[in-house]
Parts: C-alpha cells; sequence; structure tokens
C-alpha cells in the first residue's frame, strides 16, 4: 500500500523522573469499588473498567465485525531442521486489492501432536526478523520499529533474524508449543499520520476522516489484530485456541494486555517491560508518563488521555485495573532492572494491587506479602506472576523460560 503522511511536530519533553523519593503521593482506584461477590464483578464492575479505558486511555474498538479472508502463502513442514512445521498465511480485511491484511507466521513443534497450545505476538520489523530461515517471506509495506519517524522503510534480506534473540523459537517448541506472530505495522504503521494508513479507515463514518476522541489509536488497532489472529487459530485444526497466550514487549507488551482485557478467550496474558499505558501504574509518574507518551507517540491512545497530560490523578483508572481485567486468567508481568523507563517498580504494583480481583474471583493473585519487590530472577510464579531480571529493556531466553514454566502450570 502506498502510504499517505502528514507528520505531527514533536513538542520538547521535560526531564524525567528516576528518583524514588521523588515520585508524588496518589491514591490508586480500588478495583473493587465496593463489589463483593465473583457474580457481581462479572456482571457489572468488569464491563464498568472496561468502558473506563475505552473512554479515558485506549478508545473504543469497533464492534462491527467484518469478513476476513485467510489464504495461505507458503508450508514447509520441515523447518528448523525437521523439528517445526513452519506455515505463513495472510488475513486481509476488506475487499479490493489494497486492502490492509496481516501476514501470520506460524511455527509448530513436530515432536508432538496437535492440536498444539502457543504463543502469539507482535513484532517490531518483520516476520522475517525473528528467524534467519531463508524461506519466510518479506514484508512488502512499511516496516521500522526502532523509528517511527521514518514513513518509507522497506525490509531487506539483510534483516533476516535481527530479532531472534527475541522469540527463543526452539525454545519454546522443544516445550510442546507453537508460536504465532506478525508485524504490527500492517494493522497500522507506528507514525502519526493522522490514521490513514492502517485498519482504521475501514470502520469511518461517511464523511468520518479520524478516530473521534474516545475511539481507537495505534494500540487499539494493533490488539483488534490479535483478536483477528485468533479468530484464524479457531478454524485451524492445528492449534488448540482454547490454550492461546498473547505476549508482547514494549508498546506491543500495551497491546498484547490490552488484547486480553478485552478478548476473554485469550487463555494467558504476558506484559514484557511495557511500562506506562501497560502495566506500570500512572501516578507514579515515575520514567515514562501519560504527557512523555502522549507527546512523543500522539497516536498510541485515545485523544481524551491527552487531557490526563501532567493530571494522572484526574485519571479514573490505574493500570492495576487494566490488569485486573486479565482475571481470573493466568497474567505475567516482567520487568528489567536497567529499564527504568519502563517503571519496573510500577509494573510490579500494577500488579499487586490487581490481586483483589483475582482473590475475589476464587484464584491466587500475586503470592507476595508485602509490597517489597521480589529479587532478581526470583520469579513469583503465581497466578498472578512477576519477576524483574537484570539487564535492559528486551526480550531474553530467560523470560521465556518463565512464561513457559507459568504456562506448563496453567495451559
Amino acid at each position: 500500500r502506498r502510504l499517505r503522511m502528514t507528520l505531527s511536530p514533536q513538542p520538547e519533553i521535560p526531564p524525567t523522573l528516576y528518583d524514588e523519593e521523588l515520585v508524588p503521593a496518589y491514591t490508586l482506584p480500588d478495583p473493587l469499588q465496593g463489589v463483593t461477590s465473583a457474580d457481581d464483578w462479572r456482571a457489572r464492575r468488569r464491563a464498568e473498567t472496561l468502558g473506563l479505558f475505552e473512554e479515558h486511555v485506549f478508545g473504543k474498538t469497533p464492534s462491527a465485525r467484518m469478513a476476513v479472508r485467510a489464504a495461505p502463502r507458503s508450508l514447509d513442514p520441515h523447518a528448523l531442521g525437521g523439528r517445526a512445521t513452519r506455515k505463513e498465511v495472510t488475513l486481509t480485511f476488506g475487499p479490493g486489492p489494497d486492502a490492509p491484511h496481516l501476514d501470520l507466521l506460524i511455527y509448530l513443534p513436530n515432536h508432538v501432536a496437535g492440536p498444539h497450545p502457543l504463543f502469539v505476538g507482535l513484532n517490531f520489523g518483520g516476520n522475517h526478523t525473528i528467524s534467519a530461515e531463508a524461506g519466510i517471506l518479506l514484508p512488502t509495506g512499511w516496516v521500522d520499529g526502532a523509528a517511527p519517524m521514518v514513513v518509507d522503510h522497506r525490509a531487506s534480506e539483510a534483516g533476516r533474524g535481527a530479532a531472534a534473540s527475541r522469540w527463543a523459537i526452539e525454545r519454546i517448541l522443544a516445550r510442546g508449543y507453537g508460536l504465532a506472530t506478525a508485524f504490527y505495522g500492517d494493522l497500522d504503521p507506528d507514525f502519526d499520520d493522522g490514521f490513514q494508513n492502517g485498519v482504521q479507515p475501514l470502520f469511518y463514518r461517511p464523511g468520518q476522516t479520524r478516530p473521534a476522541a474516545n475511539e481507537w489509536g495505534a494500540i487499539g488497532a494493533w490488539a483488534w489484530g490479535l483478536s483477528r489472529a485468533l479468530d484464524y487459530f479457531e478454524q485451524d485444526p492445528q492449534v488448540d485456541a482454547r490454550r492461546v497466550a498473547v505476549m508482547g514487549h514494549s508498546r506491543l507488551g500495551k497491546a498484547a494486555v490490552w488484547a486480553g482485557a478485552q478478548d476473554e478467550r485469550f487463555a494467558m496474558v504476558i506484559s514484557n517491560n511495557s511500562g506506562c499505558g501497560g502495566a506500570a501504574l500512572s501516578r507514579r509518574c515515575f520514567g515514562e508518563t501519560v504527557e512523555r507518551i502522549n507527546t512523543r507517540f500522539p497516536h498510541w491512545f485515545c485523544d481524551n488521555f491527552k487531557q490526563y497530560n501532567f493530571n494522572e490523578d484526574r485519571l479514573p483508572v490505574d493500570q492495576h485495573q487494566l490488569l485486573a481485567l486479565v482475571a481470573p486468567r493466568p497474567l505475567y508481568v516482567a520487568s528489567a532492572v536497567e529499564d527504568r523507563w519502563s517503571d519496573p517498580r510500577g509494573e510490579f504494583l500494577g500488579a499487586l494491587h490487581a490481586s483483589p480481583v483475582y482473590q475475589l474471583l476464587g484464584v491466587e493473585g500475586l503470592a507476595r506479602d508485602s509490597d517489597e519487590m521480589p529479587g532478581i530472577a526470583q520469579p513469583v510464579l503465581s497466578r498472578l506472576a512477576y519477576h524483574i531480571r537484570g539487564g535492559v529493556h528486551d526480550v531474553t531466553d530467560y523470560d521465556w523460560d518463565r512464561y513457559l514454566d507459568l504456562a506448563d502450570r496453567y495451559l
């Protein structure tokens, strides 16, 4: 597709808070708001909470269903030296040759019989970047995960396997799980284009040219695409769609949690270093803040979210309530010591303060007796799980091993 572009100027961003002693005093909204029974949560409070995130943070996802065409692109039953079946499927949204699409790359283990449980997550640079295998097709549109303001950046052979360290394909397959991924830019290119090049225009009303103030931004579109992938898994006899874990890193961790909050078909949700707008509490104003994220990435959230720049206390929700929307399904929140931008303590506290909803629903929340964070590489593997590892903003084999441990326990 040919991209249409109008770039917004980038305002100056103020200094970042990295001193724990300067974190402002705050009071978190009660996720239960007087709810005392699981039935009342399911019948009323869950929908209320979801509606608040739709109205004030992520924007409403269109409820209209659309016909999605699934077409196979490639198949290799002997991938990775015979250890896996690798296939690619294109999901096309809407009519016409220029309709938005999502190219799914799927690996399934050959040493165990299907249908297979699997992990699904979006990637930053194109499917060819997660493995050096020559058979993976190159994306044909905009590709740039590192500099969203660069618009016409095409995939090349040089990128094969560039992000393989983040995907641990062989470790996942060895444990009996499949892995599926897709390039996030297929759903909405990650720059402020006025919402002209992604899936949003498919849902515009006559005369509409961009989402309303309470309608979805890019994160909503990426989350919507994850649900469309799950629609496909329900039709694939090699995949057990009842055992699909949605995983995301960084901005795609925000999308994964939002997808899991909206779509209860996802059996497990994983937030890897998702930070502000993901697992980290907004009211802490530590590292990346609401103002920073809305200034640097004005297309990620709905326009209503911008009224909370420097004004987090007025938000009717905070991120522990987003995590609580995953309950009672397994949820894993992970941080890294050197990733201060994502506020590891804020991510931990987000998980901790989601626990009352898990407990109300009769399952274990985060297994911690206090707000003291666990030690480095000392995971808390309860149904609501958490770890902090050494290192930087990334996805590592350590992270994947812990996610697989939780999946073994609950999937």
